[in-house]
């Protein structure tokens, strides 16, 4: 019964870490629109910082972020010096009349483990010349544990980060060698070990399902192994195949992929398994242990929804560094050029590297607070949150109608304009929250599946 109902929801949807999505972006909103965003912020506002690093010294073939492949610093190097211009000059163009304090910032990549000790401190020392990072603030960065040097983690340490997020994706060596992403058990082992000897506390790991040749007996052992760690967090996440996207990922053999009905049990088997070991699942993908900050966003309510997934982030300014960042501000969406070369040259040239974005109407806000309630608490009450943007909830009664399949298949229960996913539903929010997204029908881009 439950894989039928998987099949029959599984559509091919966004992930909803924005609304509007990505693919209706355009290039109506450029770095002149950006500036003047910027410009309007509110300085009592604390803001989020996210710093892309665009390389790697082996792809992943799984991998679909943006990042190339590099057996040199000197285009990292490149790359750093570009990063510091950038972030002068776009924090250049806040307001000056009193100084921006930071809340969150978050390394992602690529690998940000590629750079060196001096140029993490450079890049650090750079965003504490313009902006006050608040004493409680999460200081974060993703990190690959084969290239993480006991350099680069006490350059951590000197730089105020506390929490790290590790790659893992599968310890198991057949799926690993598929993926041509070695690493042992132990090496991940020593890299958590060294962080929390030198003080860093915080320790997200990241786990995939769907991989080549992954059966659901190889994930639980994988789970197992994982759960030795102690990790606070992890994150689940369902394998994209989107080849015509990634051509890397071409190097992965369709047919030693897992079918639908395998991904589900394996998806399942992992969600089982933590529950198990004591965890908190958290919306579609992430889990938490319950003393944990994100376990206590959920059950406060407070729990946010961004680019980097599940977050305890409040602020309402999202500033994105580097090719492909993009920036979440409240009047909407920016993001950097993608292409390596010309977000260089922009920065460089003095400009704001911004290629395509998306001014939010007061229609997408709404839409975006009931989808961000779905993602984030699996619920929504349509009365409050329509109240709050002075409006009735009895406009939304087209996309009632629309879920009401859902409702007779056990994904979701209704009760007025109350909207509460059952725990059969929950691995198809992304399906509920379609039926608020009014662009989806007008996608210019194919989506992965929904688990």
């Amino acid at each position: 019964m439950q894989l039928a109902l998987y099949e029959k929801y599984d559509l091919r949807l966004p992930r909803y870490t924005s609304y509007p999505t990505a693919p209706h972006f355009h290039a109506d909103v450029n770095g002149e629109v950006f500036e003047g965003w910027l410009g309007d912020l509110d300085p009592a506002q604390p803001l989020s910082l996210y710093l892309h690093v665009p390389y790697c010294e082996e792809m992943c073939w799984f991998c679909g972020c943006n990042t190339k492949i590099t057996k040199t610093y000197k285009p990292v190097n490149g790359y750093v010096t570009a990063l510091l211009t950038e972030i002068e000059g776009t924090l250049g163009k806040l307001p000056t009349d009193q100084k921006f304090t930071v809340s969150h910032i978050h390394f992602g990549g690529g690998s940000p483990t590629i750079l060196k000790a001096d140029d993490l401190r450079a890049i650090m020392a750079a965003i504490r010349s313009r902006l006050d990072i608040l004493d409680d603030a999460e200081i974060a960065i993703e990190m690959d544990p084969r290239t993480a040097t006991d350099d680069f983690m006490e350059a951590m340490v000197e730089c105020g980060f506390n929490r790290a997020s590790i790659g893992i994706q599968d310890f198991n060596q057949q799926v690993q060698t598929a993926v041509n992403r070695i690493q042992s058990m132990q090496l991940v082992r020593d890299v958590i070990a060294k962080l929390r000897s030198h003080g860093i506390a915080g320790i997200n790991v990241d786990l995939m399902y769907g991989l080549p040749f992954q059966t659901v007996d190889s994930l639980r052992e994988t789970v197992d192994q994982t759960v030795e760690l102690c990790p606070d967090r992890l994150s689940v996440f369902g394998y994209a195949h989107v080849p015509w996207m990634k051509k890397h990922q071409q190097l992965i053999p369709t047919e030693v992929l897992p079918n639908t009905g395998e991904r589900w049990a394996q998806y399942e088997e992992i969600q089982n398994r933590l529950a198990k070991h004591g965890f908190v699942a958290i919306g579609l993908d992430h889990f938490a242990h319950q003393a944990d900050g994100m376990a206590r966003a959920l059950s406060d309510g407070l729990l946010h929804r961004n680019f980097q997934g599940y977050t305890t982030d409040r602020a309402e300014a999202l500033i994105g560094f580097g090719p492909s960042a993009i920036s979440s501000l409240p009047q909407g969406y920016a993001q950097n050029d993608p292409a390596l070369a010309r977000w260089q040259r922009a920065v460089e040239g003095g400009k704001c590297a911004i290629e395509k974005g998306v001014a939010l109407t007061s229609e997408d806000k709404l839409r975006r607070d009931i989808i961000n309630e779905l993602m984030c608490n699996l619920a929504v009450d349509l009365d409050p949150v329509c109240a709050s943007h002075g409006i009735s909830a009895d406009r939304f009664a087209p996309e009632l109608e629309r879920i009401k399949a859902m409702t007779r298949d056990g994904i979701v229960e209704v009760q007025g304009n109350y909207i509460k996913l059952s725990e059969l539903g929950r691995p198809l929010v992304r399906a509920v929250c379609a039926a608020f997204d009014t662009y989806l029908n007008h996608a210019h881009g194919r989506h992965s599946q929904a688990v």
